[in-house]
């Protein structure tokens, strides 16, 4: 009984700190590999609600500009264009 009080205390600790530096490891080879190798293939640029439930909404994929209406039925593709350089202001400030 004495043998296993023993082994208790010397191997909770132990388990304890092997615990918390796989946590720590995680973390930082997460911060380190996971937002380079993330690139999003769609972005949604704007979205507009026309009534509850309902709303329209403008995806960018690669390089096209997708209009997209959605309900709570589901989504239907509505126009298509070419993606647009928001970069620049439109009225020349």
């Amino acid at each position: 009984m004495v043998w296993y009080v023993v082994k208790l205390v010397l191997m909770l600790p132990l388990i304890g700190l092997l615990i918390w530096g796989s946590l720590v490891l995680t973390r930082k080879l997460q911060a380190r590999v996971g937002p380079a190798q993330r690139t999003k293939a769609a972005r949604l640029v704007e979205t507009t609600f026309l009534a509850p439930g309902v709303k329209l909404a403008v995806i960018e994929f690669h390089g096209r500009e997708i209009l997209v209406g959605s309900s709570r039925h589901g989504l239907v593709r509505l126009a298509e264009a070419g993606a647009v350089d928001r970069s620049m202001p439109e009225n020349g400030e």
